[in-house]
């Protein structure tokens, strides 16, 4: 019988060896001693009446199941400049992926579908990426020059996106540090996937082609509330114009991660800063346990150039599959291969990101490059065991392995048996090397799984369809009149107001520190009062109400102005606030009516003070002049609201 090997155990003693420690107990010292280094790539769609490329309408989308016309595509990968293939495009292509489109024809015209060549560059659009340039303090270029990059994965029909360089050498200034740019590139956005099983991948059309900016930093965040810091920082800047989108999907950022001795790795399309930390911790102490793994097998005296897998096809009839195994995948028709992976006893439930262990490395791979769905791949180190050491010493003997090998079997239609094979053989491989290049998906929990080879530079080349646009000094001084003023700026005129450093991030993300600078200075509102008002009541109704159709925040703006106009008190544009987000259309005069509103003199508010008073000590519970007046304060605050700010009613209650 085949060893005990506890691997919830070695995954513990794994996990602590390479010094794993949580974010929240993570320090400066802790990501200095790995090495921690970040880099950004953040997109955000402009807001603009056309896709970047055609006339189609810019921002229309539809749900899955409305489509006109479905298209079937199959992509090939193509020579670089240099005669050599990108590494992404032969995985992509090993996939043998059958690409589906989805296409609407309110947003979609046969630009979409590589049928015509591109319309002349959208020029708004352009305006738009150069005014965010100019303000990123890069280097605008004098020519514009449209190249292509190649995309395998079925996301653009044409098999490259087309992008092109505006700005180069700019700079953002965090808190504590400055952080270089190296370009911002207008480039034309993705489809968005339906779904990816098996060999089909379905996608939809309404986003492709629309504007997108991408602003790439060096890597010189070193901890990852720096990485998120930086991110809030650019899209509070590209929001600054107001001529952006937001909402779901509308900014999405690329972070680059490594650590001291690993490689780039690029967390792919990360939904929310917030899960930025998470995930740039999880993703350089991942890298680390590679190295781990890397020096290991270095330990162990196994080498790489010699090292091969062994395996064998077994029959689930005559090999002793539990019954509950044999019931549940009998019928697929699908074959098992049991594999032995030399010397790696002990490696595949080595730790690598909290819950995962290295056996996710190879599962991972082969569900995205052979095609194989979950649960694909089942081992001798699971932390929940599918099967007993009995059944793993009959497949040893299979095999004839030995017993430092790892073992594991996949579940594969016929045709992918082979490369199910190259891809465990070949990420094994990798482990000898360490880190392996490549793209990763993120998810909320602060995991990622692989999602492909990361891109090389073999994949960027000219397009010989789009001619270059000059840009002259004339225009570009023409944009610098109508610029914002710098996030830095803002920062420290919120300070000056003394506005909370809380409501920061939600006042910059929504853009309304214009508003409240407009309120500020023009109504003559307290910059205290106004911007807490933006920055923790409106956040408050936002999470609590349903936002009516037509709602904007200029429309808070002239929520201030109307109570200005008729001279009522700050208080209120609370109760005002809740109606006009869920109703906007209403007329101001009509949602004081709603939130039953009378005008009452100081005389006419103060008059029932004795009364209640006496009522007070008739019925309160605690007989104290604090909650005498807090009881008071409840039974006049109607008759105060718009009349009396609710501070000098308390004052006058204090003085009574």
């Amino acid at each position: 019988m085949e060893d005990q090997f506890d691997s919830v155990a070695n995954y513990e003693a794994t996990r602590s060896k390479i010094g794993y420690e949580p974010r929240k107990i993570a320090t400066q010292e802790t990501y200095n001693r790995i090495g921690f280094m970040s880099g950004l790539e953040v997109h955000q769609q402009l807001k603009t009446r056309y896709k970047l490329f055609c006339r189609c309408p810019a921002g229309i989308f539809h749900r899955n199941d409305q489509f006109n016309a479905e298209l079937i595509r199959h992509m090939r990968p193509t020579l670089s400049e240099l005669g050599e293939y990108d590494g992404t495009a032969l995985m992509e292509f090993k996939t043998r992926k059958n690409i589906f489109y989805r296409i609407n024809n309110e947003n979609a015209c046969t630009y979409e579908i590589d049928d015509t060549p591109p319309f002349l560059l959208d020029k708004k659009s352009l305006e738009i990426a150069l005014e965010i340039s100019l303000l990123s303090k890069l280097n605008i270029v004098g020519e514009v020059h449209i190249t292509r990059k190649q995309y395998l994965d079925g996301s653009i029909p044409t098999g490259f996106q087309r992008t092109a360089i505006l700005g180069v050498e700019g700079h953002i200034e965090l808190k504590n540090k400055t952080i270089r740019l190296i370009q911002l590139s207008i480039e034309e956005d993705s489809c968005r996937e339906i779904s990816d099983i098996g060999h089909n991948r379905v996608f939809k059309t309404d986003r492709l082609g629309m504007p997108l900016i991408e602003t790439v930093t060096y890597p010189e965040m070193t901890n990852p509330d720096e990485v998120m810091e930086a991110c809030d920082y650019i899209r509070f800047l590209n929001r600054s114009t107001g001529k952006v989108l937001t909402g779901p999907g509308a900014g999405r950022q690329d972070v680059n991660v490594s650590c001291k001795g690993g490689t780039r790795v690029e967390i792919k399309g990360v939904a929310h800063t917030k899960w930025i930390p998470e995930l740039t911790h999880n993703e350089a102490f991942r890298q680390w346990a590679l190295l781990e793994i890397k020096e290991e097998l270095e330990r162990r005296n196994i080498k790489g150039e010699n090292w091969k897998i062994n395996h064998t096809p077994l029959n689930i009839d005559k090999t002793t599959f539990p019954e509950p195994f044999k019931q549940k995948y009998a019928a697929a028709g699908e074959k098992f291969i049991a594999v032995a992976l030399p010397g790696f006893k002990g490696l595949l439930s080595h730790f690598t990101q909290p819950e995962k262990i290295f056996a996710n490395e190879l599962a991972e791979r082969l569900k995205v490059i052979a095609c194989l769905e979950h649960p694909n791949m089942f081992h001798t180190e699971e932390l929940t065991p599918t099967f007993d050491s009995a059944f793993w010493e009959e497949i040893r003997n299979s095999l004839n392995a030995k017993k430092d090998d790892a073992l594991l079997i996949f579940r594969a239609p016929e045709d992918d048996v082979t490369t199910a094979l190259e891809v465990i053989q070949e990420r094994c491989e990798m482990a000898f090397d360490g880190v392996p290049k490549e793209t990763r998906k993120s998810f909320e929990n602060g995991t990622t799984i692989f999602e492909r080879v990361l891109p090389g530079a073999d994949r960027m080349y000219p397009d010989t369809d789009s001619a270059p646009i000059p840009l002259t000094n004339d225009y570009i001084e023409g944009l610098k009149q109508n610029m914002p003023n710098d996030i830095v700026e803002r920062y420290e005129q919120m300070q000056e107001w003394n506005i909370p450093e809380d409501t920061y991030t939600y006042i910059l993300s929504k853009n309304l520190y214009p508003i409240i600078h407009k309120i500020i200075t023009e109504l003559k509102y307290a910059p205290l009062f106004t911007g807490v008002f933006f920055g923790q009541h409106l956040k408050f109704i936002e999470g609590q109400y349903k936002k009516g159709q037509n709602f904007s925040y200029e429309i808070v703006y002239g929520l201030f102005k109307f109570a200005q106009e008729h001279k009522l008190k700050s208080n209120i544009l609370y109760p005002m606030l809740s109606i006009i987000y869920e109703q906007p259309q209403m007329e101001f005069d009509s949602v004081l009516t709603d939130v039953r509103y009378k005008p009452h003199s100081k005389e006419e508010i103060l008059a029932p003070v004795d009364f209640l008073r006496e009522k007070y000590r008739e019925i309160g519970r605690v007989q104290t002049e604090q909650a005498e007046n807090n009881w008071i304060m409840g039974e006049l605050r109607h008759r105060a609201m718009g009349n009396m700010e609710y501070k000098t009613l308390m004052n006058e209650l204090k003085k009574r």
